[in-house]
């Protein structure tokens, strides 16, 4: 399983559109960037491949990162850095399965596959599979499972995939807060490489406007507002999920220049083989 880090920002990007921040500045000094959140999975064994996430920057990551074109792709939740994309599938493909969970939001009256079919209902190359949460199907010759997370007030899941033949894992754990449900921590858990959303270090959770949640027994919040975890909630998670090994994602330029490109925060076009 060759996994390719497209996309590793928020919805933002670093560096943001039009910010002189110093971690920005940075960026472009050291000519690293975090565009928003695309992952992209090749199994090595089938030469099939896989995308989670449709970033709005799909055109810029696939021809800079020089990676396949995938096969098919899933949907974690219906945020337009995650979705937009998909438009670029007008004339790119043939034809392309999409995967999206299939229950039902309260908050939209429709579920994330619906969503999908909905919004790009003009595409005939998109087929959209209504996917159920925590049952495992079989996609680009990898058992994969969608797990629900916390971010509200939207559904929205993360994902497991397994190679059936070597046991290569790869976890992501979607956008979503540290209270993410037991079943899908058991789900999640044991992974070679976990992808965790982390979109700011503890110590900002001050300058949220109802601060930070979910704190540890040393009082460090692990969860930014509502909707994501901090970096210290991520590796909190990391550890109980048995994570092998841990990569930030979906980091924002909030983060302070002499932190925001430390391990184990990641940036673009970081590849992994499980």
């Amino acid at each position: 399983m060759r996994v390719t880090l497209l996309g590793t920002g928020d919805t933002t990007g670093t560096p943001t559109v039009g910010c002189d921040c110093e971690t920005c500045r940075l960026a472009r000094e050291r000519d690293v960037e975090r565009t928003r959140f695309s992952v992209h999975v090749e199994n090595e064994r089938t030469g099939a491949s896989l995308l989670i996430d449709f970033s709005p920057d799909f055109r810029y990551q696939f021809l800079r990162d020089d990676v396949p074109l995938p096969d098919a792709g899933i949907v974690t939740h219906i945020h337009f850095d995650h979705l937009d994309g998909l438009g670029n599938a007008f004339r790119v493909f043939d034809s392309l399965d999409v995967y999206a969970a299939d229950e039902t939001d309260p908050e939209t009256g429709k579920s994330v596959a619906e969503t999908v079919a909905d919004d790009y209902h003009y595409l005939s190359t998109i087929s959209v599979r209504p996917t159920t949460p925590l049952e495992t199907v079989r996609i680009c010759g990898l058992d994969v499972t969608l797990v629900p997370v916390d971010h509200p007030p939207l559904v929205c899941y993360g994902v497991a995939l397994k190679d059936p033949e070597t046991g290569a894992k790869l976890s992501i754990t979607g956008d979503t807060s540290y209270a993410v449900p037991g079943r899908s921590r058991e789900v999640l858990a044991d992974p070679d490489l976990l992808l965790a959303d982390a979109i700011v270090p503890a110590h900002l959770c001050s300058s949220h406007p109802i601060g930070g949640r979910h704190e540890g027994p040393d009082g460090v919040p692990r969860t930014f507002g509502t909707k994501h975890m901090t970096r210290e909630g991520a590796l909190a998670l990391a550890e109980e999920l048995d994570a092998n090994r841990t990569r930030i994602v979906h980091v924002a330029h909030f983060y302070p220049a002499d932190e925001a490109f430390e391990e184990p925060l990641a940036i673009d076009g970081e590849e992994y083989v499980i």
